[in-house]
């Protein structure tokens, strides 16, 4: 999700909702604590350059049991940011304490904002011998010579 799209859904919610992978909520007295440009500037393992740049929520509650942050004033935070940071329209990563620091993305199911477990990958597998699968090469002409009748014995259907 990006600044734009958080945004938009933002500005139609009465109260704010995060949901963690495992279904359960961020309790609703959190705070966002930060939001900021997380610039990433590295190399690959196949030796290319690249950089990455994302908008960082870090979420985090204490023993404040009655606030609550109410749409129009994340919209604001948001908005401060932007100019004060130069921050582009990019992807959301949101950070929240569990075991560890957790980070995330972030989805939107219509009600709750949806932290999304993130994964590492490796971008240069051509240069660690990992091959990804090889498309499938299927010519058109050669489907419609093919008897497209679909016999319950032929493992078709």
């Amino acid at each position: 999700m990006t600044l734009s799209e958080i945004k938009q859904h933002l500005s139609k919610l009465e109260t704010i909702a995060f949901q963690l992978p495992n279904g359960d909520l961020v309790p609703e007295h959190f705070h966002v604590t930060e939001v900021g440009k997380v610039t990433k500037h590295f190399i690959d393992c196949g030796g290319v350059l690249r950089k990455e740049e994302r908008v960082n929520f870090q979420l985090w509650n204490a023993n404040d049991y009655n606030h609550r942050l109410h749409p129009e004033k994340l919209i604001h935070i948001i908005e401060l940011s932007e100019k004060t940071l130069n921050l582009k329209d990019v992807d959301i990563e949101v950070e929240y304490q569990g075991e560890t620091i957790g980070k995330y993305g972030l989805g939107f199911d219509g009600t709750s904002f949806l932290l999304t477990n993130t994964a590492t990958a490796c971008l240069a597998e051509d240069q660690c011998g990992i091959t990804p699968q090889p498309k499938l090469k299927v010519r058109l002409s050669d489907l419609q010579n093919q008897n497209t009748s679909c016999d319950p014995n032929s493992g078709c259907c």
